[in-house]
């Protein structure tokens, strides 16, 4: 019995090929919601079916892809049509169990690798499918898996010999490494440094503000190298949504993504759906660093709808009808510069900006986004002498605090995959404790701040993780001060005072 899948979001259904093949005239008819791919894959598979050394039935050919109310995209149905037309008119024996198959067809019988075959693989193990005839070059992603049996395939001539695959898979990365920026290289701005060590070790969001030139873009990018590598369920999620994206070479990945959309993306490029509800640039940066580059030129649309994502980890879309979700739990980090021409608050540049372009330039990082970004971070130019000074900390330096600060947070959740940010409310009250100094230290610095209670939160949370990057037990008044000052801009003034 020949199965397939369609996928749906982040899950989807199996999809079985029934064949009929009746008298009269020769022909394929294809139903079951079918999309334009899906239908001219009549014409692929009878081109593949002659060059493989088959013959097409001479009865007039009915197929069924159930269930017949969910729609099917893409190319990756021609394998499983061929192979099902074949296996009803005897020309080949099939395997002795219930099999799934994905594969696209060239018109010379080759079989081409196809997108979201992870997602394919555990949506039926899951319903109890463990063969898969599959391209021979989506192997090494099968593989990752380490379950159920593999029968890759490169021609559609190569059926009669199909056999078990019985290699073990290595474990790659499937990117080349990078060379990432180092922190080293970033002159002064010590306050900056400080600040992103603690966004992340406990992977809080963050906004750099601040004249162009000074370090802000340089800095997020160099995230990238203190990162810890991902837990092993983590790999298997975002190796999946990358499989989806047809952006996977091959293997696992098992770095953080890092992802930095330009700013006039479309909505659903980086949000997701498109026509065919593909994951979108916060989906592919699940687990990593979302970086958002002159985050106030981003359309309205985008920035308003991070704030769901950033809040619950997944990013649901409704297209026809139909309901869609996309695992999008990232690390958010965006710059700005303090006014549309850069030069506000410089010494001795003049701003050209009026207060009306100003106003509108910063209204898009509304209060309710910004109550979700824990840490602000105001930068000015640095000195000139200060650029020719002997490099300071490095990311390797930077990363070891990092991965002391970790082990902390595993520690005291017993999970590896939880962050400090990602505290519930009763998490905080529990590993959050301040004595009474401390106590009125909040309160006196929440009246002058103005901050919700999710900035609160927040608060705490920060106050938390600077704790852990000290090796500090209990929260003590330096930690929360710390934290007061990364909170310490508001929506009002969230530029430089200087204006």
């Amino acid at each position: 019995m020949v199965y397939s899948y369609a996928l749906r979001g982040f899950e989807g259904d199996l999809v079985k090929l029934e064949v009929e093949l009746r008298r009269a005239l020769p022909g394929m008819d294809l139903v079951g919601l079918p999309d334009g791919a899906v239908r001219e894959s009549r014409e692929r598979v009878r081109a593949a079916i002659r060059s493989g050394g088959y013959e097409l039935p001479r009865e007039r050919v009915l197929i069924n892809l159930a269930p017949a109310g969910i729609p099917k995209v893409g190319a990756g149905y021609d394998l499983a049509i061929a192979l099902a037309i074949l296996l009803q008119s005897h020309q080949w024996e099939g395997l002795d169990k219930p099999f799934l198959v994905m594969g696209e067809l060239q018109l010379d019988g080759g079989v081409r690798p196809v997108s979201g075959l992870l997602s394919a693989m555990i949506g039926a193990l899951n319903q109890g499918i463990e063969n898969f005839v599959i391209p021979k070059e989506n192997l090494s992603e099968a593989l990752s898996l380490n379950r159920g049996s593999l029968y890759p395939l490169d021609h559609i001539s190569h059926l009669k010999d199909l056999e078990i695959f019985c290699g073990e898979y290595t474990g790659q990365y499937h990117h080349k490494k990078e060379n990432y920026p180092d922190f080293s290289e970033l002159k002064g701005q010590e306050i900056l440094k400080r600040a992103l060590t603690v966004a992340a070790a406990g992977r809080h969001h963050s906004l750099i503000f601040g004249p162009p030139g000074c370090g802000k873009t340089f800095s997020a990018r160099a995230m990238q190298g203190v990162l810890p590598q991902l837990e092993e369920q983590e790999q298997l999620t975002v190796t999946r949504l990358w499989s989806q994206a047809g952006k996977l070479d091959r293997g696992v990945l098992l770095r953080p993504p890092f992802r930095e959309p330009h700013h006039s993306s479309s909505t659903p490029g980086i949000l997701g759906g498109t026509s065919q509800i593909m994951p979108g640039e916060i989906s592919l940066a699940h687990g990593g660093i979302l970086l958002l580059d002159e985050a106030p030129e981003f359309t309205h649309p985008v920035l308003q709808g991070l704030r769901e994502p950033l809040e619950t980890g997944r990013i649901s879309l409704v297209r026809a009808g139909r309901s869609y979700w996309f695992p999008a739990d990232f690390q958010l980090i965006m710059t700005a510069n303090p006014c549309p021409c850069g030069n506000l608050g410089r010494r001795k540049t003049p701003c050209v900006c009026t207060s009306r372009e100003i106003d509108r330039y910063w209204r898009s990082l509304s209060g309710p986004l910004m109550d979700r970004v824990d840490i602000r971070i105001p930068l000015e130019p640095v000195d000139p002498l200060v650029l020719m000074e002997p490099p300071g900390y490095s990311s390797k330096d930077l990363a070891q605090r990092i991965r002391i600060a970790r082990k902390y947070q595993e520690r005291r959740f017993g999970n590896r995959e939880i962050w400090n940010s990602q505290m519930t409310n009763s998490q905080i009250q529990k590993y959050c404790g301040l004595d009474e100094p401390c106590l009125i230290l909040l309160q006196s610095g929440v009246e002058k701040l103005g901050l919700s209670s999710r900035a609160v939160h927040s608060l705490l949370k920060l106050s938390r993780t600077i704790a852990d990057l000290e090796e500090s037990r209990d929260i003590m008044k330096n930690h929360l001060l710390e934290a007061m000052a990364y909170r310490r801009y508001g929506d009002g003034d969230i530029y430089w005072r200087k204006r």
